[in-house]
Order: C-alpha cells, then structure tokens, then sequence
C-alpha cells in the first residue's frame, strides 16, 4: 500500500516538471517569433573601389605562371589478387613547372623517388603519362618528360639567385595537400641556408622563405615580383609538419647548372678527383684528420697526378695509410663530406691545387685537373 502512495507522487512530480518545461518552451518560442516590419531590404554592397598596384601586379604574375605549373601524382603499381592484374595505385602529389617547350618538366627528387609511374596534370587540365629523364639526389632535382604535350604549356622565364636580398618579395605556387594552383606570397627571410639533401650531403645556398609551404608544394616554382623562376620549393622547417612561416628553395642558379645536365645526360654531371675516400669515422679511429684517400682510381686525375691509396701487407695485415687530403685551394678539408662540398662551384676541368699529407708527415700540394663522372 505504501508502495502505491510512493508510485503516485513520483508520478505527480514528473507530470508536473514537463508541465513546466513545456510552458518555458512555449514562452521562448513566443519570444522568438519573427515581428513583420514589411518587405525585407536588400544587403547595401559598398563599391571598392580599384585593386591596388601591388594585387595587380601578384594578380598577373599569377595568372602568367600558372601557365607554366604542373601538378605531378606519383603511382605503385599493385596486385589485384581477385581479378589477378596490376593496378596503378596513387601514392602522392607534388608540384612542376614546364622548363622548356620539348616537355621537360622539373620537379624534387624526393617527389618521384619512391614512384613507380607519374602524371602530370597540366594548366589545360589534360593528363600525361611521364617518364622519368634524370636525377640528382644531391640537390633534390628532378626532371620529367612527357613527349606529347609538346607545346602545350610554355617554359617559366628564369631568373638569378645570386643578387637576391633578404626582405624581397616572392611568390610560391603549388599543390599543397593536393589543392593544385595555390598562390602563396612572402618575403625572401634568409639566404646562404644550408638544408639536408637526399644524398647525405647538405644543399648550400638555399634561400629561406616565409611564403606559405607546405607538403605538396614540393617542386613547385618560387618566382620574385618580375615573374622570374629564382628557386624550386624544397622543403619547410615545421614540428607540425605544415607550414610554420620557415621554407627552402634551391636556388636558380643551382638550378640552372644542374637540369640542362639531367636532360643531357640523365644525370648530374660531378668534377671529381677520381679517388675513393675511407669511411670518415673509421678515418678518425685511425687519428686521421682529413679525408682518407683509400683507392686511386685507375686513368683518373689523383692517378695522373702521383696521389697514393690507403694498402694493406699480406700476410701480416699491416695497414699503410694513404694520402690525406687536408685542404682544397684555400678551404680546410676535415672529412670527406669537406671535399664533396669544396667541390660544390668547381666545374669538370678546373684546376685545384690539394694539400696532402703523406705517409703521416710529409706535407705536399698536388695541382689536379678535374675530371668528371660521365666519361
């Protein structure tokens, strides 16, 4: 019986909150209901007025290398273990731009490393099949070509790197997160940065950026206020992995030297000394300090020249140091690593003068002519 009395009040008490929030629902929507006060009013547009100088001029740089930006899908080919065939499979987007009118596309090495295949997607929007032409890893480079889209698209006009000026204007066009044809616009922050390479050694001569990079910019054109191509969009400085105000570019001039070599000959073209260098950490085990000469390569400059190569006495095993390079013209040579990038501005028959350590005393300076790696 108490049971049943408990039951009906509960009853009570819920009947009579929904009682109340009805009422406080119905009383906010009185209150919200709309008061006429005749035809409504169209929104006042406010004329701008003209766009300033500055949009016209980035508005027209845009709209005049857009033309000349690719948009590249690099591909895996995969088994469709169902209908047993191969599949292209995309695996990631990068940015291009048109170097001249035989189809020459110029992009990163990283872009295309990876790939099996790659399309290239033009400003026209077709689609073309891409064949890779050449590399080069040390300066995170690479060149494309697609035969049948000859004239479709014109070259960007290039520029310099070696006069630019921290504080100058420039824009970055690309495809970041796949979103082809994206301006972005900054000011050149730094120059003379040195950033990691696919090779293992640094690029030199990088230009920092605040224009807006972020991934699949990579490749992509960094133009100044003249239009004109001054770098190729590398890579950013981000915890995030998006961009943080911090990106690279490979300079022109960089640029420049290294694609006409990858069309030519698929790829870079190197002055070399034509020795092989000991591991610098098993150089320094030995107290070396310099770059180990390990091997002389047969018919090359360091063999035409008298350089020695690191040998070993059998049976007793005994270790005979070759020559350590210590300098190259002016600049101090502490490790291999010192003498790729002392080699960096020298051109395949330029004359250098290496200053070498012998059999761990005598000092002597080797003049060399450089050879290079393609012949």
């Amino acid at each position: 019986m108490r049971r049943d009395w408990l039951g009906r009040i509960v009853m009570v008490l819920l009947l009579a909150s929904v009682g109340v929030l009805a009422v406080r629902v119905y009383d906010l929507e009185a209150r919200l209901q709309p008061v006429a006060e005749g035809p409504p009013q169209k929104a006042l547009i406010v004329p701008r007025g003209d766009l300033s100088p500055l949009e016209k001029t980035y508005i027209d740089l845009f709209r005049n290398a857009q033309q000349s930006v690719a948009h590249i899908t690099t591909l895996d080919v995969r088994t469709d273990m169902f209908r047993l065939r191969a599949l292209e499979v995309p695996t990631g987007t990068g940015s291009g731009f048109v170097w001249d009118d035989r189809g020459n596309v110029v992009t990163n090495a990283h872009v295309v490393q990876a790939a099996r295949a790659a399309r290239v997607t033009l400003p026209d929007q077709s689609v073309w099949e891409a064949k890779l032409v050449g590399v080069s890893r040390r300066h995170d480079l690479a060149v494309l070509r697609i035969d049948g889209a000859i004239g479709r698209a014109k070259g960007l006009p290039i520029g310099t790197s070696q006069d630019l000026v921290v504080g100058q204007a420039v824009l970055a066009i690309g495809s970041p997160f796949g979103l082809d044809y994206t301006l972005s616009t900054g000011v050149i922050s730094g120059l003379g940065r040195e950033i990691p390479g696919l090779s293992g050694l640094p690029i030199h001569g990088a230009i920092q950026t605040d224009a807006a990079i972020n991934p699949g910019n990579s490749g992509g054109p960094l133009l100044d206020s003249a239009g004109r191509l001054i770098g190729v969009n590398t890579s950013i400085l981000s915890p995030s992995g998006a961009s943080a105000g911090i990106g690279f570019a490979v300079p022109v001039d960089t640029v420049a030297r290294i694609v006409p070599q990858l069309i030519q000959y698929g790829r870079e073209v190197r002055p070399i000394i034509g020795v092989e260098f000991a591991d610098d950490e098993i150089a320094r085990r030995l107290g070396v300090r310099g770059a180990l000469v390990l091997r002389v390569a047969e018919g090359g400059p360091a063999a035409a020249a008298g350089m020695v190569g690191t040998t070993q006495e059998w049976p007793s095993g005994r270790i005979h140091l070759g020559d350590v390079i210590t300098g190259i013209d002016d600049k101090p040579v502490r490790s291999s690593q010192d003498v790729h990038l002392a080699l960096d501005d020298k051109q395949p028959k330029d004359k250098i003068v290496l200053h070498v350590v012998r059999a761990g005393q005598e000092k002597l300076s080797i003049p060399i002519e450089l050879g290079n790696n393609i012949d």
